[in-house]
């Protein structure tokens, strides 16, 4: 019950977060963090799918309702929650989760987690761009755009995990 409180108020912190501070902020002009992905990458991989289709769509939903993108974040954060479990299998080496209850740092290694946070932030800022974009036309924008939002919240999301949940010594 304890790690449901926790992942809720870690929820609700995050999109507080996004909605007030990180969406006024535009790094060379367009690149924005995208930090409520942070709420969507730390949960319980044992989690049911449907559950994390509604935390996905419940985030990607408030956030579009204040940046009135009309869908465009709910869509990106359902494509993250959609690929993250296959990404996992896939940085595992098996097809079980076994044995790792949250992707954080100190229970998975620094290379694990940079490659699932910026793949995952990649993948979101890729569609994030362009559902806004709607074409092709401008895509040499669109990739800068694409490249710099990724980068930078791939480094906002790493710097508050390694901040939040340090890595444990081994001895």
């Amino acid at each position: 019950m304890n790690n449901v409180l926790s992942n809720i108020l870690r929820f609700v912190i995050v999109l507080v977060l996004q909605v007030f501070i990180c969406s006024n902020i535009h790094l060379f002009g367009f690149a924005t963090p995208a930090l409520y992905l942070l709420a969507m990458l730390l949960l319980p991989l044992e989690l049911p799918k449907s559950v994390q289709y509604l935390i996905g769509f419940a985030a990607g939903f408030v956030v579009d309702m204040f940046a009135y993108t009309y869908g465009v974040n709910m869509a990106a954060s359902l494509i993250v929650m959609f690929v993250r479990p296959y990404l996992v299998k896939l940085l595992n080496g098996r097809n079980t989760t076994e044995g790792v209850d949250r992707p954080i740092p100190g229970v998975k290694d620094a290379k694990w987690m940079f490659t699932y946070v910026i793949v995952l932030s990649f993948l979101h800022q890729f569609f994030v761009v362009m559902l806004e974009a709607h074409s092709f036309r401008h895509f040499g924008y669109s990739l800068m755009a694409i490249l710099a939002d990724s980068v930078f919240t791939a480094f906002v999301l790493l710097c508050v995990l390694y901040i939040f949940y340090p890595a444990r010594k081994t001895r």
